[in-house]
């Protein structure tokens, strides 16, 4: 398989080309995948092209895929069922980001009623520790430290909420873009 993408236009001047070249359309997809045509994984390297380029076009422009193939293989069983193929595949992969989101905040949430619980605890402790032992400089240690192991108890589920969750929405909804993505089987020059 060969390839090149581009940030031209098609005829339309509407959407962003993805081109491959390949010598048979099987290529493409996980030999060792024992699904249908239709339902299979797409190889990991042809996934890896079509995604990379994919993440250089500008996020809310369409995408073309165009694939390449000798004349042979256009009327080839797989020629007609390619387009579906990937459509399929690629919204599968955007299912399975999308469940790892969700998983991503439930597990947020967990940590940050787990993180929460603690720093309560800290902060109650800490105050009895400056009851106990008055005001003195082993309470405000105990107290500082004891706020501060508070506040790192909430740093997974702050991190989770602000800054974790991007990378994956990002890359389901780039899967999402290829789902959509329009499809053309093009003759491959001699």
């Amino acid at each position: 398989m060969t390839g090149r993408g581009a940030h031209e236009a098609d005829d339309t001047g509407a959407a962003g080309v993805i081109a491959l070249r390949v010598d048979e359309i099987s290529q493409l997809f996980d030999t060792l995948d024992p699904f249908p045509f239709r339902d299979r994984d797409l190889d990991e390297h042809a996934e890896e092209y079509i995604v990379g380029w994919a993440r250089e076009l500008p996020r809310h422009q369409a995408i073309k895929i165009v694939v390449h193939a000798p004349h042979s293989e256009l009327k080839s069983e797989h020629a007609n069922q390619l387009g579906a193929a990937l459509s399929t595949y690629f919204s599968y992969r955007a299912e399975v980001i999308a469940r790892d989101l969700k998983e991503l905040f439930r597990i947020g949430r967990k940590s940050l009623l787990i993180g929460l619980a603690v720093l309560a605890a800290c902060i109650l402790t800490a105050q009895s520790f400056t009851m106990v032992l008055g005001s003195g400089n082993v309470s405000r240690f105990v107290d500082e430290g004891l706020v501060i192991l508070g506040w790192v108890a909430n740093w997974k589920p702050i991190e989770i909420f602000l800054y974790d969750w991007w990378p994956l929405a990002r890359r389901r909804d780039l899967y999402r873009r290829l789902s959509d993505a329009s499809f053309e089987l093009r003759a491959a020059a001699p």
